[in-house]
């Protein structure tokens, strides 16, 4: 796209600043009348303001300097690594066995199928009847959660129990009977069980 012809008023002031301008050392040649620049060619002067900052240089970065490794991202804990990560308030000998599969239950309730309505009053029941008897190791049962289907429309919670049973186990009034939760050994269940062990009772 070609720029306009300039006017004869602007022709007239560029062949002033023309004949008071000097020539740069090393440069031939001297500023013609009606040699008017493009507007492509047309340099303003940039304007600073002393009394504005000066503008920081960006740091360098050097490649893999600051990037974030795939390794940092975080993810979500599962109810596993929250469970795993707790602190063992049982003897840390039993705990060990208890880990392995050692040490059977006394008592057990299967939650599995049952909605969240129907497994709190009966897992509370449960366990204050376990204490009452003098028991110290149950199982609950919860299983794994369904799997989720992809030509299932509407979308469902996975895994509610699992997610839910432990928090019941830690909060009022289960939580003053309980000693330690932990996921079961695989041939109590695993990942669909969970251990739980009790305090004596007073």
């Amino acid at each position: 796209m070609k720029g306009r012809r300039p006017r004869r008023d602007e022709v007239e002031l560029w062949n002033q600043v023309a004949r008071t301008a000097k020539r740069l050392p090393g440069q031939s040649g001297s500023p013609t009348r009606n040699q008017v620049p493009g507007p492509k060619t047309v340099q303003r002067p940039l304007t600073h303001d002393s009394t504005s900052p000066t503008p920081k240089e960006p740091p360098r970065f050097r490649i893999g300097e600051r990037a974030r490794s795939a390794n940092s991202v975080s993810l979500p804990q599962s109810t596993s690594d929250r469970l795993s990560e707790s602190r063992v308030d049982m003897d840390s000998k039993a705990y060990g066995r208890l880990k392995r599969g050692k040490l059977a239950p006394e008592a057990r309730i299967d939650l599995h199928g049952m909605t969240l309505d129907e497994a709190h009053p009966a897992l509370m029941g449960f366990i204050l009847s376990a204490q009452a008897k003098g028991l110290r190791l149950v199982l609950v049962i919860t299983g794994k959660g369904q799997r989720e289907d992809p030509y299932d429309p509407m979308p469902r919670r996975r895994g509610v129990l699992k997610t839910q049973v432990p928090m019941w186990l830690r909060a009022p009034p289960l939580g003053a009977m309980v000693l330690q939760v932990s996921e079961a050994h695989i041939k109590h269940g695993g990942q669909g069980a969970y251990y739980v062990y009790l305090r004596r009772r007073r």
